[in-house]
């Protein structure tokens, strides 16, 4: 838009755009995906007009695909990868020297900060794998899973780690990360368990819950702990909004709690205020396949 304006001949520089970009992270600033916000930008509109507008059309006319192999790939994979994630996290911080309770950010070269510092970039770029939960919905059309909640933590998660990447890699606000790869761990054990068959379903009695924390300390970049929280109070909100209209004003409670049995093709029954959503949905249809399958 500048370049069409006569005599000029560079994009300005305005005062806050160089007071925010002077406070970037020096060490990641050319990592894959670091140097500018659009290329993801451009990924996540991508898989926004895939599962809500392309994914539907293309498959409107086409039988659901047959996933349950690749479910079970998928899930255990995202397990390996979330346990990697925890154990770097641990390494190289959470388990080595943090106080869980005001942590700055290491800016250093050091091994170890540099170790943190990749650990968030993979925890970043893990986020996007994870968009596969949304798309495997749309292949199998069971569109009643691609939620706005759904669709709105999957394409707001990356966005903002960006940020945190970039412009701080390490210290207190990496708490959540860690938090919600232990929580990932449990959920997607339980994907792959229940896309394994009925024979694994007498596992799958546990839950998660995931804890809160506040804090009073000179952390470099507070405004990142307090997006945290804000993010997580609009998750709650739209689950709790979520859970109203499907299961109290809708009456949908999940036959397998009325009639304590298995004996319906589910897709689990999970929440996570950590993680924000559920590669589920507690509606009598689990991200797997029960004795008695059948196609929505």
């Amino acid at each position: 838009v500048f370049f069409l304006l006569p005599g000029v001949r560079e994009i300005p520089q305005l005062p806050w755009r160089s007071a925010i970009f002077a406070a970037v992270d020096p060490r990641t600033k050319d990592w894959l995906l670091m140097p500018s916000p659009f290329p993801q930008a451009l990924i996540i509109l991508a898989y926004i007009l895939f599962v809500t507008l392309v994914g539907p059309r293309l498959m409107k006319n086409r039988k659901a695909f047959d996933l349950k192999n690749v479910l079970i790939v998928y899930n255990f994979a995202v397990v390996g990868l979330s346990l990697y994630i925890c154990y770097e996290y641990v390494m190289s911080g959470w388990g080595t020297g943090y106080s869980f309770r005001c942590d700055l950010v290491d800016f250093s070269d050091s091994p170890q900060a540099i170790r943190m510092a990749e650990t968030c970039w993979l925890y970043y770029f893990s986020k996007f794998i994870e968009m596969l939960d949304t798309i495997f919905f749309v292949l199998r059309k069971k569109y009643s899973q691609v939620t706005f909640l759904h669709v709105f933590h999957h394409s707001i998660m990356p966005f903002t780690w960006w940020f945190g990447v970039r412009f701080s890699a390490g210290g207190l606000g990496t708490f959540h990360a860690l938090l919600n790869s232990v929580v990932h761990v449990i959920m997607y054990t339980y994907y792959g368990l229940t896309a394994m068959g009925p024979n694994y379903q007498k596992y799958l009695w546990w839950k998660n819950t995931s804890p809160q924390f506040s804090c009073d300390c000179p952390y470099q970049f507070p405004i990142f702990v307090y997006i945290i929280g804000l993010y997580g109070m609009i998750f709650l909100f739209l689950f709790l909004n979520f859970y109203y209209h499907a299961y109290t004003r809708g009456k949908r409670l999940p036959k397998v709690l009325q009639a304590q049995t298995w004996s319906h093709h589910t897709n689990g029954i999970m929440s996570s205020a950590a993680n924000g959503h559920a590669n589920g949905h507690a509606n009598g249809h689990m991200n797997g396949f029960s004795s008695h399958h059948k196609d929505d």
